[in-house]
Parts: structure tokens; C-alpha cells; sequence
């Protein structure tokens, strides 16, 4: 299953510059309001050394990792559900997306032109959070606070006052990016699982809590619609066995039906 992610904020907070670091695709960064008009799309892997590691006891040709789809919106202002600033097509673009992440510009710069002429986070998350939710639009919500070492007395004063999850990065730097691409991840309740063989070692997203069946959709419906069973070994397990043979030998790979819930990690083969 892929996953889409709205980058959404007021103008000029860092959405493009964290677009640009996540994604290394260029898309306008300049200063001003507007810059970007259309959402531009990114793919970015999922980081997860697991999936190196299985890669490497099986010898696989080619390595796989899960995707991210970033979606970068142009900037939001006041009066944005009523059409404002191109309001109507922005807001638009953030209905199609499957959760957001919203920009929040905790630095100081007298260079970087602020859209309400002063740096106030939690001002700046009403204004969006307000016209999201006029618009309708309720859909899981990260804070990103685009930060730098000069606003560590800003951050500890605006921390305390968030009403929801967030996670702090350096857009300009590239710093957090990592903690970033997982967040967004997790956002939706999502799980890894993997495949691995000489051919290729890949992974694979579900919902947390989904069973073999709904999981195997993810590779091909018929792993959903033709299920028969499947064999299941804990990633920890594979690895310390050293190969799948090894882990059968042990005993470690146990045969599973349809009713079966994949956990996180688990290193699966589909039969149908």
C-alpha cells in the first residue's frame, strides 16, 4: 500500500527547503509567498537497516525498500477556505493526500520574509489548523518544527503548548530528515514486513493489526484472494539463524492461515 503525505504550512515556513532535503528534487525555494504553485511529488525511502541486513544473509540481487509519496503544497494563508490565496486549489491538493505534516517556522530571520511580519508558532498553527478545519479536512496531523540553534529559547517556551505529536528538523541542514521519513511512517498506524530471497530482498507496508491475507495484497491481490497459508519467521530469528533453511531447521518458521496477524518485521513467504 503507498502512502502520501501533504507538506503543508503558511508561506515561507520551509516547506519547499524540507521538500528539496527529503527528496533531493528541485522544485523553487526562493523567498517570497507562492513560489509553488503546483504540488510537486517525491518518493522517498522508508530508512530500516533490516532490510540491508536480510539483503545481505540472502545474497539478493536487488534490495527494495518501502516508500513515502511527500506532496509539496503551496503555502496556506488566512481565509484560505474561502478561496484566499489560491486557497481553494491548495486545500485541494491536501484532500488527496493520506495524512500531514505541517511546517511550523520556530527561527529567527530578518532575511526570510514571515507572512504575518512575526515568528508565533502557535498563532501560525490556528491560522492553519483553523482553515484545515473549515475546509473539512481532518486527516492525521504531525508538526514539524523547522528549527535552528538560535531558537532554543522559542522552542522550549512552544513545545510545552503543542497538541499533538511533532518532531523537530533543520531544513536547511538536512538534520532529523531520517526521524522525519519514519514519523511519516508511523503516522497512519503502518508496519514493515519483508520478503528476502536471491532475487530480491524487499519491504513491504500494512496496517498494524492487519492479518496475513490483507497483508499479502500488498505484493499482489492474489496473495489476499488465493491465500492458502504462509511461513513466517521473525526478522531477529532470521537473522541470527543466518538463511531461511537454517531457521527451518531450528524450527523457527512457523506456518500460518488466514487468520493470522502480521507483527512488525516479520519475514514472510506467501502460498497460494
Amino acid at each position: 500500500m503507498s502512502l502520501k503525505i501533504g507538506i503543508v504550512g503558511l508561506p515561507n515556513v520551509g516547506k519547499s527547503t524540507l521538500f528539496n532535503a527529503l527528496t533531493n528534487k528541485s522544485v523553487p525555494a526562493e523567498n517570497y509567498p507562492f513560489c509553488t504553485i503546483d504540488p510537486s511529488v517525491g518518493i522517498v525511502p522508508v530508512p530500516d537497516e533490516r532490510l540491508t541486513k536480510l539483503s545481505t544473509i540472502s545474497k539478493s540481487k536487488k534490495t527494495v525498500p518501502a516508500v513515502v509519496e511527500f506532496v509539496d503544497i503551496a503555502g496556506l494563508v488566512k481565509g484560505a477556505s474561502e478561496g484566499a490565496g489560491l486557497g481553494n486549489k491548495f486545500l485541494s491538493h491536501i484532500r488527496e493526500v493520506d495524512a500531514i505534516i505541517e511546517v511550523v517556522r520556530i527561527f529567527e530571520d530578518p532575511n526570510t520574509i514571515h507572512v504575518h511580519d512575526k515568528v508565533d508558532p502557535l498563532f501560525d498553527i490556528e491560522v492553519i489548523n483553523f482553515e484545515l478545519d473549515k475546509a473539512g479536512i481532518k486527516k492525521p496531523t504531525l508538526y514539524v518544527l523547522n528549527s535552528s540553534e538560535a531558537a532554543e529559547n522559542v522552542k522550549k517556551d512552544f513545545i510545552s503548548k503543542l497538541n499533538g505529536p511533532y518532531i523537530e528538523v533543520d531544513a536547511v541542514f538536512g538534520t532529523g530528515l531520517d526521524k522525519l521519513i519514519k514519523a511519516g511512517y508511523d503516522l497512519l498506524n503502518l508496519i514493515t514486513f519483508f520478503t528476502t530471497g536471491e532475487d530480491e530482498s524487499r519491504a513491504w507496508t500494512t496496517l498494524r493489526g492487519a492479518t496475513a491475507p490483507f497483508a499479502g495484497k500488498s505484493i499482489h491481490t492474489d496473495f489476499q484472494q488465493k491465500f492458502i497459508r504462509a511461513e513466517v519467521v521473525s526478522y531477529d530469528q532470521l537473522i541470527e539463524a543466518g538463511s531461511f533453511v537454517k531457521a527451518k531447521e531450528r524450527g523457527w518458521v512457523r506456518t500460518e492461515g488466514k487468520e493470522y496477524i502480521v507483527k512488525d518485521g516479520d519475514v514472510i513467504e506467501f502460498l497460494v
